[in-house]
């Protein structure tokens, strides 16, 4: 008898890539359980076929309950019918993978913070869309030194070497500055929504080296912390703590999209073309390879530095041009922030990222990445700041000011983002309308003006029939000019929108740390740690302090640079807009007789 399974979630059909079309909790026949690449071939009740993905449904038995009390999807089935029958399978382990992110304001919980227990927090990121179905996970900061933000996008099934596996998110919103803004991604929160408008799959914190270890306290605590091969340098300059820059920078040029397929062309993908400055050489690279980078940079160094997220991923519309072209533009300046960034960019991972030679060397570079231990918290063991120790009253003052500032700066970056967005719609919508209104009026009078039969009037008419086409002009530069200079504005407060975000999750990283501190006198009076630990303890948190302090002379300098390249472009493009309209008008105004 055929295998039936229920659709969990809605999956919209990219058309022209064999999928199908399928409602939550409509039932499917299965014609393929195990297509490869993380989906089936179904059939639906009228008899069309098309590639569904496999944890968007659960098999049915006979009686249409489900086969398993936990609800397995059509991929842990198959691999199960694989099995010996005499193997036992804990049906719940295989469904463990199937759990959901949550996401809240980033700010939220850090003003909550403020006068309450730091550690208690979680869901940083805020919330993404479509997130309203999801449920809430309790993400112990304290438990773990891996970052809050990592990666939450589906568990490949399989081996996890198979780079080929494709666990790219098949749902999600297209990439857009106008949502709401209290909505939109923040750091890489909404990376974790992933898969349909109800489902989100999150990767098993065993996927990252640290997590479910003693994080904030192994750093702190440890008699001795081992010196690791890895070196990040802190100097003090003219404007305080700052990161050393290598002595020659680069940038990364992505370009050349092209269309692949595989699965003997039955799945298409975009690949890009990356092109490091300083090397000139190409390697190509899919949207889940950046995803990957971004993972493992978050993981790595999230806890002292902002990782920013990617643009978002979507699957109706990702192969159009206009998407292509947005997608691209966005890559770049994430490519380009983190070639400017001193540690990120020397960093094994991103050089192997822009590097490899083969498949083998690339394969070798993404092994050893995911089995990194210096993580999370354990990033500030690599620091060696060439500075006096602090004492915890000034660490705790340069955290204040941190994040009040970030926090301040966060809801300016909100308003203009809202006001642009207020006025893109404006002038895309109201406005070149109410131009074309003047325009057609002025003709239409010219032309009642031209049926009186009065001989003199032949040059006012036409004067006033060229100055209403003149309007109806101005009313398309007004539509286009948003794309030559706000798009600009808005795109950069995007991407800081997106740096904001990480930020609570930084401070109260930095807050726990003082806050362990501060519990220390306490340990010593019942002997549970000496006060040579308490130093320790210090000392070390004063580490974390400079390299936020030099994280931030960082964000300041490009800060700086950023939004003074571009809003002078706003207004030089804005200064265009208006004298190209006095131009027109100008013209316009000659051709009325002077009386």
């Amino acid at each position: 008898m055929a295998t039936k399974a229920r659709v969990m979630y809605n999956f919209d059909a990219e058309p022209g890539n064999n999928e199908l079309t399928v409602i939550e909790g409509e039932i499917i026949t299965i014609t393929n359980p195990d297509v490869g690449g993380g989906w089936l071939e179904g059939k639906n009740n009228k008899g069309e076929r098309g590639l569904v993905p496999t944890d968007y449904v659960e098999i049915l038995t006979n009686g249409g309950k489900d086969q398993f009390s936990c609800g397995n999807s059509v991929a842990d089935q198959a691999f199960l019918d694989s099995l010996s029958s005499a193997i036992q399978v804990n049906a719940s382990a295989v469904n463990s993978n199937n759990q959901v992110n949550s996401a809240n304001d980033p700010w939220s919980n850090w003003n909550a913070g403020k006068s309450g227990n730091w550690e208690s927090t979680d869901g940083w990121g805020t919330k993404p869309e479509g997130a309203s179905a999801q449920k809430n996970t309790s993400n112990n900061w304290d438990a773990a030194f891996g970052h809050p933000q990592a990666y939450h996008g589906p568990a490949a099934a399989g081996d996890e070497d198979d780079w080929d596996e494709d666990w790219d998110d098949p749902k999600s919103s297209p990439p857009t500055y106008f949502k709401d803004v209290e909505s939109t991604e923040a750091g890489g929160a909404q990376r974790g929504n992933a898969r349909a408008s109800g489902a989100s799959m999150k990767i098993p914190l065993n996927k990252f080296p640290g997590f479910a270890k003693p994080g904030m306290e192994q750093y702190l605590l440890a008699k001795q912390l081992a010196k690791p091969k890895e070196k990040i340098s802190i100097i003090v300059g003219d404007y305080g703590p700052m990161w050393v820059y290598p002595t020659s920078t680069f940038d990364c040029v992505v370009a050349d999209p092209r269309k692949g397929s595989k699965m003997y062309g039955l799945k298409s993908y975009i690949e890009y073309q990356l092109t490091a400055t300083n090397t000139n050489r190409s390697v190509n690279h899919r949207y889940k390879h950046f995803d990957w980078l971004y993972e493992r940079l978050l993981v790595k160094f999230g806890s002292a530095i902002p990782i920013p997220s990617l643009p978002d991923k979507q699957v109706t519309g990702r192969f159009e041009e206009e998407f292509i072209k947005m997608r691209m533009e966005r890559l770049q300046a994430w490519m380009t922030r983190m070639c400017r960034h001193p540690v990120i960019s020397e960093s094994e991972v991103f050089q192997q990222f822009l590097n490899f030679r083969d498949e083998k060397e690339w394969k070798t570079g993404k092994r050893k990445a995911e089995k990194d231990e210096l993580v999370g918290v354990m990033i500030f063991s690599t620091m060696e700041p060439e500075a006096p120790d602090l004492d915890l009253i000034e660490i705790e003052q340069k955290c204040e000011a941190v994040g009040k500032f970030t926090k301040a700066m966060d809801d300016g970056v909100k308003e203009l983002l809202t006001v642009g967005q207020e006025h893109w719609k404006r002038c895309t919508g109201p406005l070149p309308k109410e131009y074309q209104k003047i325009g057609k009026a002025l003709q239409c009078l010219a032309t009642v003006f031209s049926s009186s039969g009065y001989q003199g009037e032949t040059d006012l008419n036409d004067a006033i029939t060229e100055a209403g086409k003149t309007y109806e002009e101005i009313a398309n530069l007004v539509a286009e000019q948003p794309k030559k200079d706000l798009h600009f504005l808005m795109e950069c407060n995007h991407e800081y929108k997106g740096f904001l975000g990480c930020f609570p999750d930084i401070i109260g990283t930095h807050k726990g740390a003082i806050e362990k501190v501060k519990e220390s006198d306490k340990l010593v009076a019942t002997s549970k740690i000496t006060p040579q630990d308490k130093q320790n303890m210090v000392k070390r948190v004063g580490i974390m302090s400079y390299a936020l302090q030099a994280e931030m002379n960082h964000f300041h300098s490009n800060r700086i640079y950023d939004y003074n390249s571009v809003i002078r472009l706003y207004l030089e493009q804005q200064v265009q807009f208006y004298e190209t309209i006095a131009e027109k008008l100008r013209q316009a105004l000659s051709r009325f007789p002077v009386m």
